[in-house]
């Protein structure tokens, strides 16, 4: 807008977008063709072929369908957004790209028949798969990249494990009232920090406890014999959770893995009881240290201290250590009548890192607050499939959680195998929006069968380097 004169002005045009007549008879036209690099990717970690001997006894006679295919087709539609078992069409319907996909009633026959053991078998699967990719990034990267805390590289693997509530809207097997007055399951995942991959997860009712420590043990067990060997055995494993996880029987099976020659250590959550409080009004403002941000610079109104034998923690294992922080709280916090009297924010964890190993109480401090990274990996696994149930039946709710952790799995190592950049670190989203919803022409010419992406699309060069990548791949022997 312009002024002409005075009390007059004049409006600036602005330019019309094209006139277009939309018909539904392209040919050729293929939309979603970045998610081929997905389907290619489990195929070239060797998912496809594993799930294919887990579920092969599950396979239908006279049916033309694989169910580890079935099962792969069904993390690639997780990976690249769907959220139904009819959004198989998005795949089924190209096949030119995809090859032939199974019908919605195949699909749904293929899920109530993983039982209890079919899951075990799909498990075992997943981790076949994982440790070829694994072996992958060895040889083609620099191998799987450390979590990082305060500024340093973390040694070894870090494993979080953390409860999310998942609403449903109708009934469904084992659905049921939450803690937090909504309705639906209380899934409990360990997420590799390392990574973002799905290691474990067990589907629970609504009204499960958080603080369980035998589910706890369950999902800690199925994380660890995801790791190949030659990482699970001889690496440092640090095992994050809230305070949910700070229960003494999975404390101590945390520490018995070290029997069995599994390096774990604990870094848990801890609630502020009444002797916590006691022992922080106690403290000498000398024995305060200024905290830790996660680039390894000071955090400004925040500090730590070491509570350590001024807390009775008879019966966890020998050499817990009782760490607290103190900060000015950001506006929003919930804060206890504690918190209020004393103007700050406390929060108080359990760890058994020695302080030989680095482990002053700025750094753990820090270290362990880097599990907050598990509720962004629980929001972006939301919308890659655990989100939202498909079934009344609850054995088909958790196959699904599982190909939910095999979609998780396949963006994981697409980031780690294949991307650079910030597409490497890029979450699901964001991936979807530049790399996995491309549109593409089909064409033929000279025995070959062209996938042709747009010579205007922002992320052409990246997504057709990520296939030259995988087409270079080391594949495992067969």
């Amino acid at each position: 807008m312009s002024v002409q004169a005075e009390g007059t002005f004049c409006v600036q045009g602005i330019g019309s977008r094209p006139k277009l007549h939309v018909s539904a008879d392209g040919a050729g036209v293929v939309g979603h063709a970045g998610a081929r690099l997905l389907a290619d990717l489990a195929d070239a970690t060797g998912l496809t072929s594993a799930c294919s001997t887990a579920l092969g006894p599950l396979r239908r006679r006279g049916t033309g369908h694989d169910p580890g295919r079935i099962a792969t087709d069904l993390a690639v539609m997780l990976a690249d957004g769907g959220e139904a078992i009819t959004d198989l069409a998005v795949l089924r319907d190209q096949g030119e790209v995809f090859g032939p996909v199974a019908s919605t009633p195949t699909a749904w026959r293929l899920l109530a028949d993983i039982d209890e053991t079919g899951l075990a078998r799909l498990r075992a699967a997943r981790a076949q798969a994982r440790e070829v990719a694994w072996l992958q990034a060895a040889e083609t990267r620099c191998g799987i990249p450390a979590a990082k805390a305060g500024g340093r590289e973390l040694p070894g693997l870090v494993l979080d494990l953390d409860a999310t509530l998942v609403t449903c809207h109708s009934e469904k097997d084992q659905a049921a009232p939450t803690y937090k007055g909504g309705f639906g399951f209380h899934p409990l995942v360990c997420f590799l920090a390392n990574t973002g991959e799905g290691m474990s997860a067990r589907l629970r009712p609504g009204n499960a406890g958080a603080n369980t420590a035998a589910d706890h043990i369950a999902v800690l067990d199925d994380a660890l014999a995801q790791i190949p060997d030659t990482h699970r055995h001889g690496t440092d494993i640090l095992v994050r959770t809230d305070s949910a996880g700070s229960a003494k029987a999975f404390l101590a099976h945390v520490r018995d893995m070290r029997i069995r020659g599994i390096r774990t250590f604990f870094s848990v959550g801890y609630a502020v009881t009444e002797p916590v409080r006691r022992a922080i009004r106690a403290l000498p403002e000398q024995v305060w240290h200024p905290a830790l941000d996660q680039d390894g610079t000071l955090r400004a109104g925040a500090s730590v201290a070491e509570l350590t034998g001024m807390v009775d923690l008879a019966g966890y294992p020998d050499g817990t250590r009782i760490i607290v922080r103190r900060e000015r709280p950001h506006p929003g916090a919930q804060l206890s009548l504690f918190d209020q009297d004393e103007g700050l924010r406390h929060q108080v964890f359990l760890t058994d890192t020695p302080f030989a190993s680095a482990g002053s109480a700025q750094f753990l401090e820090v270290r362990h607050r880097g599990h907050a990274t598990v509720e962004d990996h629980i929001r972006c696994g939301k919308t890659t499939g655990f989100g939202r149930f498909p079934s009344r039946h609850f054995p088909v709710n958790a196959a699904w959680l599982e190909l939910s952790l095999a979609a998780i799995d396949l963006l994981a190592w697409t980031r780690v195998l294949l991307l650079d950049g910030d597409l490497a670190t890029a979450e699901p989203k964001k991936l979807r929006y530049r790399i996995l919803h491309v549109a593409a022409r089909i064409t033929r010419g000279g025995r070959r069968l062209r996938l042709r992406i747009s010579a205007t699309w922002p992320w052409r060069h990246e997504l057709t380097a990520a296939f030259h990548r995988l087409a270079a791949l080391p594949r495992p022997a067969t």
